[in-house]
């Protein structure tokens, strides 16, 4: 009687070791197959931390050209003021000069032009930026619950590896195979979090980039405001006095001194003009010096 009933015992613990086994197997697969869908998720973050780095190039590229056409414009400028120290010592070719003034300010109003599409691109770029860091902190926040989900399993199953401990070595080793993966995932989740604060920092970078080009575009309208409103009168003056010496009912020696006065004021009044111009050029330029520090 006695064998009867430990061999129905062991009929027993049989069974309930079989079902364990089914159990776990069940769980591995699960685990496997929430692996394959973090390998995906990291594959997918990766694409668009790629994306991300080549959009930053763009932005680099674009600052590039920036500065390029900022020098072009202080070496214009430079031409500008030598074209008016040229023109005190010789009034007969200001006409030539003011065309080659107009030219240069149409550039620059070109130039402008260019600098507003670049920046309506550049704030489409950031668009698409803030869209991808939101998607990439959904996706964190999908992975921090998967990781307490797979954590939460992975207790369940250390409590079944060690109660059959003692029968299944092989079950030790799949226990300390799965403790190695989720120290790697914890590993792997330190590293998207330093990448978070990366964007963090790129995106304040950002912020204050485009805070100096809105100045940098404010500074642009108020030099054209400013040729456009402090070189006008002194010319019109020179040409006026020009056209009175060419007029043959100016004769008198003291009258011409006269004109010669004026005209000398007026091409003062634009020399005043250029220092302040490009005092203005330098004080922009060593705010910008700021910001890209």
């Amino acid at each position: 009687m006695g064998k009867i009933l430990k061999k129905e015992a062991l009929i027993l613990l049989n069974k309930e070791l079989a079902f364990q086994n089914l159990e776990k197997e069940k769980r591995a697969a699960e685990l496997i197959i929430a692996n394959k869908e973090l390998a995906f998720q990291n594959q997918e973050k990766e694409k668009r931390a790629a994306e991300l780095i080549i959009a930053n190039k763009e932005l680099v590229f674009q600052n590039l050209e920036k500065e390029k056409r900022a020098a072009e414009l202080i070496i214009a400028n430079k031409e500008l003021a030598f074209q008016n120290q040229e023109k005190e010592n010789r009034a007969s070719e200001l006409i030539i000069a003011n065309k080659e003034l107009a030219f240069q300010n149409l550039e620059k109003e070109k130039r402008a032009a260019e600098l507003i599409i670049a920046n309506k691109e550049l704030a489409f770029q950031n668009d698409e930026k803030e869209k991808r860091a939101n998607e990439l902190i959904i996706a964190n926040r999908e992975l921090a619950f998967q990781n307490q989900e797979k954590e939460e399993r992975a207790r369940e199953l250390d409590l079944a590896n060690k109660r059959l401990a003692f029968k299944n070595q092989e079950r030790r080793i799949q226990t300390a195979e799965l403790n190695i993966a989720n120290r790697e995932l914890l590993l792997q989740n330190g590293e998207k979090e330093k990448r978070s604060a990366e964007l963090i920092t790129a995106n304040l970078e950002l912020k204050r980039a485009q805070e100096y080009q809105k100045e940098y575009i404010n500074g642009l309208e108020e030099m054209m405001f400013m040729t456009s409103h402090k070189v006008r009168q002194p010319i019109a003056n020179i040409l006026g006095l020009s056209y009175l010496l060419n007029d043959q009912s100016v004769n008198s020696p003291d009258e011409l001194k006269e004109s010669l006065d004026y005209i000398k004021q007026s091409a003062l009044s634009l020399d005043t003009f250029t220092k302040e111009l490009t005092l203005f050029i330098f004080n922009l330029g060593e705010k910008g010096k700021i910001v890209f520090k």
